[in-house]
């Protein structure tokens, strides 16, 4: 394969337009597009698995595109190659969170050691989702050692973040300490590094955020953990840190934070564990979705969906009732 060749080995040029072709054939709908792209899958599984994949959320006007420009610049002088990629699947509406931004990270999106690629213009979060881990792959393949995964800070994108990447950060604003009832706490048990951005916009704000924010996620790791396990450096806790990434201020602290957690989690086994625990939970995700798919599309089934979701609706037949019909159909 062509493709594989550019993308393992091919000099720059080829290896981006390789890359390009390669996630276009994953985002097809087609089913011998599909058949194609497995097969490419397949046989660039053993060149990834190498980078670092860090998971980035936060809410609009968090600086999101000016803190991962600067991450990616500070990457990049030390050495590394970067890869962004989004999930977002409010893009058709919103116009998105990365389309826009690549536009804003003028600097990076330009650098040849950088490599950054917008989600799909639509589909729901499973299928957005499961274009960007395949996507994660084919940069893993072609040597990006960092791949961050963006994702605009609403409903149910943050989770499955967290489910494809190794560490997830949450980007907060200076006065999101004012009130805590505004942070999600589902999303905040998911963060593993919570970041203050804009810290230089009011200093005494960005201080008592990170202090309120600290005694939160202390709260929500004592539910359901051993007490030993808060006195064991082992075992990474949830850190706040504070910064300005338009200043770049304390970029390269940041950095340091992760690099930390990274090698904790590396030394005891955690991370391998997080992966292989992700890909199996991947895989019965896909599974779920394809039999609801083939499900719909069963002849019987759509012939009779449409009567039978009336009669439960109108309370003529149980909700249980009428799913094993509609399944034994399908069987």
């Amino acid at each position: 394969m062509a493709l594989l060749q550019d993308i393992i080995g091919g000099e720059p040029a080829r290896q981006r337009r390789a890359m390009a072709k390669t996630i276009t054939l994953l985002e097809s709908t087609r089913a011998d597009h599909r058949l194609h792209a497995d097969a490419l899958l397949n046989a660039l599984l053993p060149a990834t698995g190498d980078s670092f994949r860090l998971g980035i959320s936060g809410v609009p006007g968090v600086g999101k595109s000016t803190f991962i420009e600067a991450l990616g610049l500070h990457l990049i002088s030390l050495g590394h190659r970067v890869a962004v990629l989004a999930v977002d699947p409010s893009s058709s509406v919103s116009g998105g969170s990365i389309l826009g931004d690549k536009t804003r990270m003028e600097q990076l999106s330009v650098h040849p050691q950088a490599y950054i690629r917008p989600s799909p213009s639509s589909g729901t979060l499973g299928g957005v989702a499961e274009r960007t881990r395949e996507a994660m792959l084919v940069c893993e393949a072609a040597g990006y050692d960092v791949v961050i995964v963006e994702t605009v800070g609403v409903g149910q994108s943050e989770t499955a973040v967290q489910g494809m990447t190794d560490m997830f950060c949450l980007l907060q604003l200076p006065n999101a300490g004012d009130d805590l009832q505004a942070i999600k706490k589902g999303v905040m048990e998911l963060a593993d590094l919570v970041v203050i951005n804009k810290a230089d916009l009011d200093e005494n704000a960005a201080t008592r955020a990170r202090a309120q924010i600290s005694s939160a996620l202390r709260l929500f790791g004592m539910h359901g953990h051993p007490d030993h396990l808060h006195h064991d450096q082992s075992v990474w806790h949830p850190t706040v840190i504070q910064m300005s990434a338009l200043k770049n201020q304390g970029v390269d602290a940041f950095w340091a934070t992760v690099s930390q957690f990274r090698d904790l989690q590396s030394s005891s086994g955690r991370m391998a564990a997080r992966r292989r625990s992700q890909d199996e939970a991947w895989m019965w995700e896909r599974i779920d979705a394809g039999l609801k798919a083939r499900f719909k599309a069963h002849p019987a089934v759509r012939e009779q969906i449409g009567p039978v979701a009336d009669d439960v609706r109108n309370g003529v037949v149980a909700a249980s009732v009428a799913a094993r019909r509609l399944l034994d159909l399908f069987h």
